[in-house]
């Protein structure tokens, strides 16, 4: 591996719906973040959609939401990455594989 070339860190976002917050920092994340940081988000009960103000929010600063979609946790996508996962009001539900790693916010 060149000295230079470094490997992105995957980051998911949970969330209870997945549908505001968590949605948002990963689209914010993924431009922001410019290869050396990948974002994902997902919910413990998803809404099934993104918030439309979340949506118009970033649309209005140029971010592509072509791409996001309200999710649960159990996705395997989700799973079979290594990530550092931050938590946002879903501190009680959190599920057991993932307590080791949470830093949780309200």
């Amino acid at each position: 591996m060149k000295p230079d070339a470094v490997k992105s860190l995957n980051v998911l976002f949970l969330c209870t719906g997945n549908s505001a917050r968590s949605t948002m920092a990963e689209c914010i994340l993924n431009r922001l973040g410019a290869g050396k940081f990948r974002g994902y988000s997902a919910g413990s009960h998803p809404t099934g959609r993104v918030n439309p103000l979340s949506l118009n929010l970033l649309r209005k600063s140029n971010y592509d939401v072509s791409h996001l979609h309200s999710k649960s946790w159990k996705s395997s996508r989700l799973l079979a990455r290594r990530s550092s996962i931050s938590c946002s009001q879903c501190a009680t539900t959190t599920p057991t594989r993932f307590v080791p790693f949470v830093r949780a916010s309200r």
